[in-house]
């Protein structure tokens, strides 16, 4: 995409936002104002921003004051929103209306018509991937050992598991074994979905973790970050697959050492 005179970054929790500012950054972008969450943004990454706002989660009416007062044309939100948090929510006027609205409250619908108010002020919600074309998955083998058929088979068999779960908004990630399977991700996220199927494995267990079919990907985009690596680890998990093309994988270079130098491997899958 061409270069931006300014983009608004919405940024919650985790390392996915400092990815973006510094691609964006690397893209051209000239002028990035940052919206901070209470509690979630990392404070750090108001340095690197040229101008930081904080609001609180449920703040709608002051998101879309600072989307205008901005003078961005273009959003982007990246990091996640801790769970908590969203049960602790405490909407303005502006958010509870927007609730009011909604026949089903989950993430995809919430922050749908979010992008719908914003778009209302003139100001388009980019994909998450945005800037990120580089780090997203691709096909086979990205790092660790050589597979055996057998775990082909629970890869395959995951990613149709998973592909399925999700359809259903239940979640994104399943946990595997001879295929069997002991997990499957709800509310508590990935990373103790790995745990909660590696301790019932007992070793030799495979993960699989997918977009939604037809996800709106400006949010809520699958994401492997070092921690989910660390996670597979502690479970004794033997193989990741992701989907390819549809997953970022943050910092790359760091996960595919970590992946060869503990023997962890991590493949791209595609409905193919």
């Amino acid at each position: 995409m061409n270069s931006l005179d300014v983009l608004l970054l919405i940024a919650g929790n985790g390392n996915y936002p400092f990815l973006v500012l510094r691609c964006a950054r690397a893209a051209g972008v000239k002028r990035i104002v940052l919206a901070a969450f209470e509690g979630e943004t990392l404070p750090n990454l108001s340095a690197l921003a040229d101008e930081t706002h904080t609001l609180r989660v449920g703040q709608l009416s002051r998101l879309l004051t600072i989307a205008q007062k901005s003078g961005a044309r273009h959003a982007l939100m990246a990091g996640q929103i801790a769970p908590q948090n969203l049960f602790d929510l405490r909407p303005d006027f502006r958010a509870l209306i927007l609730l009011a609205r909604l026949p089903k409250r989950n993430a995809e619908t919430l922050f749908g018509a979010v992008a719908n108010e914003l778009a209302a002020i003139g100001v388009e919600l980019l994909p998450a991937t945005t800037f990120l074309e580089d780090h997203l998955a691709g096909e086979g083998l990205l790092a660790g050992p050589k597979l055996k058929p057998r775990e082909i088979e629970d890869l395959q068999f995951g990613y149709q598991i998973a592909k399925e779960v999700s359809r259903l908004n239940i979640g994104q990630t399943v946990v595997v074994r001879h295929g069997t399977v002991l997990a499957v991700e709800g509310f508590e996220g990935t990373n103790q979905t790995i745990l909660r199927g590696g301790q019932l494995a007992k070793g030799g267990a495979t993960v699989v973790k997918v977009s939604k079919p037809n996800q709106d990907m400006r949010f809520d985009v699958p994401i492997i970050g070092k921690t989910t690596l660390e996670a597979a680890m502690q479970a004794q998990i033997r193989c990741i697959g992701v989907e390819a093309q549809h997953t970022l994988l943050l910092e790359c270079d760091q996960l595919v050492e970590y992946a060869n130098r503990y023997s962890l491997s991590l493949y791209g899958l595609s409905s193919s």
